[in-house]
């Protein structure tokens, strides 16, 4: 039953990825644009040059802003990623046989011995 839940949680963050997918490549466009930005500005000493690196800067913050719903894409990547890890997760065996009811007659055993 774990690995059904497993299973539709996991196919539910899939189609939010997929559906997130556009904002999630807007957001990266436009925060590498703003990086830039902030790196040209810094480096510039012209006023002017300043001025149009800060308004790109600003259109670029403005279209990181616009695309929040990319967060949700995210946080669907982070749960794919914590189905995949359960999922390869593999149960500890409970004894070294295989077998569950060595342990119960040896507990067995040990308490007829009081």
């Amino acid at each position: 039953m774990k690995k059904f839940g497993l299973l539709v949680l996991g196919g539910i963050a899939a189609i939010v990825l997929l559906a997130n997918m556009g904002p999630m490549i807007g957001l990266a466009i436009s925060l590498l644009v703003l990086y830039y930005s902030f790196k040209q500005f810094v480096k510039t000493d012209s006023t002017f040059a300043k001025v149009i690196w800060a308004v790109i800067g600003l259109a670029a913050l403005s279209a990181s802003a616009a695309n929040f719903p990319a967060i949700i894409g995210i946080a669907a990547i982070y749960l794919l990623y914590v189905v995949i890890k359960q999922w390869k997760q593999e149960k500890p065996e409970i004894t070294e046989s295989g077998d569950p009811f060595t342990n119960f007659e040896k507990e067995w055993a040990n308490l007829k011995n009081n």
